[in-house]
């Protein structure tokens, strides 16, 4: 997904609240079967809709993912920075990245669900400092996989003379950051990502947060064109009308974060998704992480592959 920028990419976040391993297995292989890009999964430690629902840990997860997927990416939108700690994280990404072969995304955020902080016992400090908090781990992690003794001093973290072997198996193990602050988020994208995602929210002023990133990238002297935009956002898809109004219907009100822009969710007959990618890309967003709801179909991955993807490749 990091490497070929000229293409659209299309990914699958699995049924992860209230939905079973046994779920999100089964649409993690619809994905690899029908020519997906990559799968993801979230990283709460509660659920953010009730938190009487059920939640499988991303990281736990997403490595089972990967033991059943051929093909396929996988990742986490996005880690929190605070639920692990940075070099034992770089040492995790490393061997997963080596058990499947070079297909995984480090996705990484700073971390917002205050409820799940207080809950489990993590501090929960100010916005600054988990930014900074998320600056040093990009550091670290980039650090530990490519230099053969690592020695860090930062404010928040250290690593002392640090050995990290098996190194990942890609070269440049990617990194994905989300979030949408101009003055620092968007700083680290330039500074440390490779692919920036967002959520569809932010589609009012998407073309407006890519030419801030583009002034954060020519202030430290880095080509734009090296990160990868992408987006979060709906999927629903049916060949008749009728069923896919009624399929947009049912997600935009399961999971309900494009109130402000639901024209611009990848939902509808493959005709009228084909014309919201065009309107996306004109956004300048390559690539798409898609939530098909809280009960995903696999057929409706498969037809989604069939009818849209398809005609990307």
């Amino acid at each position: 997904m990091a490497t070929n920028r000229g293409a659209v990419h299309f990914g699958v976040v699995l049924p992860q609240f209230n939905a079973s391993y046994a779920q999100a297995r089964e649409v993690a292989q619809a994905a690899d079967e029908s020519g997906f890009d990559s799968v993801w999964v979230v990283d709460h430690l509660i659920s953010v809709l009730n938190e009487a629902e059920t939640v499988l840990e991303a990281w736990t997860e997403i490595t089972a993912i990967g033991a059943i997927t051929q093909r396929v990416r996988i990742g986490q939108i996005v880690l929190c920075v605070s639920f692990r700690h940075p070099p034992l994280l770089a040492k995790m990404a490393a061997t997963l990245d080596q058990v499947t072969g070079g297909r995984l995304i480090v996705g990484l955020g700073a971390g917002w669900h205050s409820g799940e902080y207080e809950q489990y016992g993590y501090a929960y400090p100010p916005i600054g400092t988990r930014l900074r908090q998320l600056d040093e781990t990009c550091q670290i992690l980039r650090r530990l996989w490519s230099e053969e003794r690592t020695t860090f001093e930062g404010r928040h973290f250290q690593v002392r003379n640090a050995h990290l072997s098996p190194k990942p198996a890609q070269p440049r193990l990617p990194i994905m950051i989300g979030g949408g602050g101009e003055k620092v988020m968007l700083r680290l994208v330039a500074e440390h990502a490779d692919i920036w995602n967002n959520l569809g929210a932010y589609h009012g002023d998407a073309a407006h947060k890519r030419e801030v990133l583009r002034e954060h990238c020519r202030a430290i002297g880095r080509d734009p064109a090296e990160i990868l935009v992408t987006q979060q956002t709906l999927a629903a898809i049916a060949m008749d009308r009728t069923d896919a109004a009624r399929r947009t219907e049912k997600v935009v009100a399961e999971l309900g974060f494009l109130d402000a822009t639901p024209e611009l969710a990848l939902t509808g007959t493959p005709e009228e998704i084909r014309a919201r990618v065009e309107k996306n890309r004109a956004l300048g967003i390559s690539g798409f992480m898609m939530s098909f709801g809280r009960r995903t179909d696999p057929e409706h991955v498969r037809l989604f592959a069939r009818e849209v993807a398809a005609a990307y490749r």
